[in-house]
């Protein structure tokens, strides 16, 4: 099979869901399908050397386990070079954030930054017009962890629209991409969050304008109703990093929320368990469930590699990008 239709986006980055429209988001994940497909090929895939002579740097003020290691497999794996800007001289106050972007984009194409404030590596791709800049999580937003998520639903249900995702526990940058991409895509996601904790009004906001096929994101108090029918289950940690001082006025708050198999008994028989990770067994979720049948957060962690390959192939090469899908037998 042949795909010739997944030509590059007019788009200098990828700091949102949001910067994508529907047709986009679609042609990623159809794009990090192929790749996936492709990957056994090794120097012999058609995108072995898509990215070469480019280098990517990748500027992490988080800790990062999958993020990190996707990022640079995947730049590695087009025939690209990722450098690793050392923490404290990134965007760590050394410099400024717009003189740390304005030199980067004189040695290299694009820039993966993991950072705290949304405004930040919004002011960083701004300084620099010619560098693709992709967020790689800030405390307000996930979007490249979306990608992966609904590559892996997509792989599990084999559609989108008519089917209902539940989030349960805190309304953060997770649970805010997720809702981008579930109501861009069609799928009905609820939120089970206490009170407090709910997915910011600004959010449900922006859902509904970009809704397609009648999906909606309905916020509860009550995990079970919110979980009762759904065809998947998504959880994150209750503290999340840079929220440390909050952790045991977080979990007085969140104890209700934990997914256990109790809680997944209210969802549709064949409900899928996920959680972007790392996991914090014992508190949103129980080890039963983690390591159950259901569960395909590896799945998840597996495909933010190809959903990383497709974006970066979409933002930094130009023209169809054509992938042809090998017979692996």
């Amino acid at each position: 099979m042949m795909r010739a239709d997944l030509a590059g986006v007019n788009k200098k980055d990828f700091l949102s869901v949001l910067d994508f429209d529907a047709t986009e988001l679609e042609r990623c994940i159809d794009l990090a399908a192929d790749v996936k497909r492709e990957r056994p090929l090794g120097l012999r895939a058609s995108t072995a050397t898509a990215l070469a002579g480019a280098h990517v740097a990748l500027l992490f003020d988080k800790p990062s386990l999958r993020t990190w290691s996707t990022f640079e497999i995947a730049v590695r794996e087009l025939g690209g070079a990722a450098v690793t800007v050392p923490a404290d001289v990134a965007l760590g106050g050394r410099e400024t954030v717009a003189d740390v972007a304005r030199n980067l984009e004189r040695w290299v194409t694009a820039a993966v930054v993991r950072t705290f404030a949304q405004t930040t590596v919004a002011e960083f791709a701004l300084a620099a017009p010619r560098l693709h800049v992709i967020n790689a999580l800030t405390d307000e937003e996930h979007p490249c962890q979306a990608l992966a998520d609904f590559l892996t639903l997509r792989e599990h249900w084999g559609g989108w629209p008519g089917r209902t995702l539940a989030f349960v526990g805190d309304g953060n940058n997770v649970a805010t991409s997720l809702a981008h991409a579930a109501t861009m895509l069609g799928v009905d996601l609820n939120i089970a969050s206490p009170a407090g904790y709910a997915l910011p009004a600004r959010v449900v906001n922006d859902c509904r304008r970009i809704a397609r096929h009648g999906a909606e994101v309905r916020l509860f108090l009550d995990p079970v109703e919110a979980v009762r029918g759904a065809h998947a289950i998504y959880t994150d940690v209750w503290t999340s990093m840079g929220q440390e001082a909050e952790a045991e006025q977080r979990r007085r708050a969140f104890v209700r929320y934990q997914v256990s198999a109790d809680l997944m008994r209210h969802a549709d028989a064949g409900a899928l368990f996920m959680h972007c990770l790392p996991a914090k067994r014992g508190e949103e979720v129980t080890t039963d469930v983690l390591e159950s049948g259901a569960s395909v957060v590896f799945d998840q962690a597996e495909n933010r590699l190809h959903a990383q390959k497709a974006l970066l192939l979409m933002l930094m090469v130009g023209g169809p990008t054509t992938i042809k899908c090998p017979d692996l037998g």
